[in-house]
């Protein structure tokens, strides 16, 4: 039972992390003084949130895994438009 439990604590820890650097990208206003800030803030939480989607895929059930995968392509999209 504790591998299942570490199993959903670690897809849960990556679903957390991806869900904060959405709020931080949706709330990130590009003519605001503070938007390098803020800006550095998004892309250390995209990566720590990599990080966790890794640290998730290593003991995640195939059903994790797809959402896992669209987690990651979702912290990809937001990098990619902050990046244009």
């Amino acid at each position: 039972m504790p591998y299942h439990k570490d199993k959903q604590q670690a897809f849960q820890a990556a679903q957390q992390g991806t869900e904060q650097a959405r709020d931080i990208y949706e709330n990130i206003v590009t003519n605001d003084p503070d938007y390098g800030a803020h800006l550095k803030r998004l892309k250390n939480e995209v990566n720590e949130a990599y990080q966790q989607i890794e640290n998730a895929l290593e003991v995640a059930s195939e059903h994790q895994k797809s959402q896992l995968q669209q987690f990651h392509s979702d912290l990809q999209s937001i990098m990619n438009e902050v990046n244009e």
